[in-house]
């Protein structure tokens, strides 16, 4: 039993009128917070403000003499950017693509080009397969799942263990030949923080896919993005695939929009020679080759992976005290009183937090009413529904740590008050019943 569970009805009676009444106090300070999304801060672009003065008016050439104004050097993107992110994506340059500025967008051409052309290993197009479904770890990332409604994949839900995805069940349903694709956040999972095992990633590389031309959609997006010290490290889910004879299963994908500029960044993809070929084939149709300045400007910038680790060092001590004020918030108004669950991850973007069932929605609109706008209730599963209306997705990179504070206090009194008073009505539904 936690404390609030414990209390008996005068004295829970008694707590929730406190905690409206802070929370009232709280609600008429008049404030404005944006919670919603994982995006960088004011300070964080500014690290990287000398991109814009790159590559200056006279050296705009590529190492073998192009010039990068110009068209050519096909859709790849320019050796000295792939190269760069050789060791990120762990593929050789010739298994690289770097693209425009959104991974977002390569994820969603990849499914549309699978819909209408086969994917290596495949028989036909998907959008010729009647009930395709996607495999969607939950709580997730809301735009993977946009993706999946809007071209009417079904998606098919598995839960979080602490170390991926619930691998058994994961492996029940992707003996279904329907089964084509499962969206993965391998490292810093959004929401939820957590990091894949070695043992998910061998089975997700080795496990038996009763399609043939099933993917992986390895968007590992946070690989860079550690809250502390030593970095974690995962299993290079290429050479997994490789070595578990499923070469062409895993499509990889990255982004530097965290890393340097939100809407100027490299968005890059990885996977096995016929995967980059068959991407590249596509994408040949529709550009004659991506932005070369911007992909020329980032490697001048960054130079190195020892630049990249240095460049986020600098992110993490701007981001990580953002994270420990909503801690320490919730260690304040929360611990041990059983009215929240939340996680204190290794690195990423977001704090999941659960609350009891049916209470997510009521606390988010609360937060709302208060100046404190969060991401909707539900949006971390599939069609915007979480079952159990438990999940809040907690955002705190964006404001300043002053407002980061704020919104940690009215997020916790929200809760309590939500909780206290959904304990209350339990209470007296026994009483009637």
């Amino acid at each position: 039993m936690t404390e609030l569970q414990n209390m008996s009805d005068s004295a829970l009676r008694a707590f929730h009128d406190r905690v409206c009444e802070e929370f009232d106090a709280f609600r008429d300070r008049g404030l404005a917070l944006d919670m919603t999304r994982g995006k960088p801060s004011t300070a964080q672009l500014d690290l990287s403000n000398a991109l814009l003065r790159l590559p200056d008016n006279v050296d705009y050439h590529l190492a073998d003499g192009s010039d990068a104004r110009n068209y050519g050097g096909g859709v790849h993107g320019i050796p000295e950017a792939r190269e760069l992110f050789s060791e990120v994506l762990g593929a050789p340059v010739t298994q690289i693509i770097i693209g425009g500025n959104s991974s977002l967008a390569l994820m969603h051409d990849c499914i549309v080009y699978a819909l209408l052309t086969e994917v290596p290993g495949g028989a036909t197009p998907w959008n010729d397969v009647k009930g395709a479904k996607f495999i969607c770890p939950v709580p997730g990332y809301d735009r993977h799942f946009a993706i999946c409604e809007d071209f009417g994949i079904e998606m098919v839900t598995v839960g979080m263990t602490g170390e991926g995805p619930d691998m058994d069940e994961v492996e029940r349903l992707v003996a279904d030949p329907l089964v084509k694709g499962m969206w993965c956040v391998p490292k810093y999972s959004n929401p939820t923080g957590e990091t894949y095992s070695d043992d998910t990633i061998r089975r997700l590389a080795s496990m038996k896919a009763g399609a043939p031309d099933f993917r992986l959609f390895w968007d590992n997006a946070y690989a860079l993005h550690n809250l502390t010290e030593p970095r974690r490290e995962i299993l290079n889910i290429l050479g997994e695939t490789e070595a578990a004879g499923n070469p062409d299963r895993a499509f990889v994908f990255g982004s530097t929009s965290k890393i340097t500029f939100g809407g100027g960044g490299l968005a890059l993809f990885a996977s096995s020679p016929a995967n980059v070929d068959w991407l590249t084939a596509r994408m040949q149709k529709c550009t004659i080759g991506p932005d070369k300045l911007n992909q020329l400007r980032h490697v001048r910038y960054l130079k190195d992976v020892a630049g990249l680790d240095q460049l986020m060092d600098r992110h993490r001590s701007l981001i990580a005290p953002k994270f420990e004020a909503i801690y320490e918030a919730f260690d304040k108004h929360l611990s041990g009183r059983g009215a929240a669950e939340w996680k204190t991850p290794e690195g990423g973007y977001f704090i999941s937090v659960d609350v009891p069932d049916g209470c997510a929605e009521k606390v988010i609109q609360l937060c709302g009413d208060a100046g404190v706008t969060l991401t909707p209730a539900g949006s971390t599963y599939p069609y915007g529904h979480d079952p159990h209306d438990r999940n809040i997705r907690v955002a705190p990179t964006y404001p300043d740590i002053a407002d980061v504070q704020l919104a940690g206090e009215g997020l916790s009194l929200a809760v309590l008050v939500t909780v206290s008073e959904s304990l209350l009505a339990a209470r007296t539904t026994e009483k009637t019943t």
